[in-house]
């Protein structure tokens, strides 16, 4: 006759415990995976816009970024973004420099493109429109989820490249020429792929679309 053996109390303690931690360490794994788990989805077609004609959606690995453009303020500016943004030239860009909580940077569509992307040369390139003249005169607030054109050291060196801001920096007023700010979906360009120690990043993350909202 098999007699039965009990747990100690400290035994159920222990198998309780190793099991809570079997479930946190799955359902850990399932969130680093999933880095888009939390983050808000909007979709365009059930929201309304006053200025539609000025309303750009960017498409990321986490969802929709919806981004309204000041035309008023930087009108040259605006006016190369909507033709760069029309002919779909921002599609598999990558988002080559990102900082953490601070920035993100894409638009080289010489060395930044998924399927031509030059990890020693991406920053630098040209879109082939040419470069325009920086707009500096009017004042800009740049907030957290500000969005303007990058350039060179030099001014009037601005062609594709741009930036959008995850914290404010209103050092940037009078050096950088604004485009519009974020409206929509802040929190999907603060999971975009970035490295701790340098701002260039390895394996990037991409623009998967970017148009205005009248090509939907």
């Amino acid at each position: 006759m098999r007699r039965k053996i009990k747990q100690t109390f400290s035994e159920k303690i222990l198998l309780i415990f190793v099991i809570l931690l079997g479930i946190i360490s799955i359902t850990s794994f399932f969130l680093i995976k999933n880095k888009c788990l939390f983050v808000k989805q909007y979709n365009i077609q059930k929201l309304k816009f006053e200025n539609s004609e000025n309303i750009a959606v960017l498409n990321a690995p986490c969802g929709n970024v919806i981004i309204e453009l000041y035309p008023d303020l930087s009108p040259n500016s605006v006016h190369r973004f909507k033709i760069l943004i029309k002919n779909g030239e921002y599609n598999n860009v990558a988002f080559h420099r990102v900082i953490k909580n601070t920035l993100v940077q894409a638009g080289d569509l010489q060395f930044g493109k998924k399927n031509n992307l030059n990890y020693s040369k991406i920053g630098t390139g040209k879109s082939g429109y040419g470069t325009i003249d920086s707009e500096l005169d009017k004042p800009f607030d740049f907030k957290k989820g500000s969005v303007a054109l990058a350039r060179a050291y030099e001014k009037n060196t601005e062609d594709s490249q741009f930036f959008i801001l995850l914290k404010d920096a209103p050092l940037f007023e009078g050096e950088y020429s604004p485009l519009g700010k974020v409206i929509y979906g802040l929190d999907v360009l603060e999971k975009i792929k970035f490295h701790e120690k340098v701002e260039y990043v390895l394996r990037p993350d991409f623009i998967n679309t970017f148009k205005m909202l009248e090509q939907y």
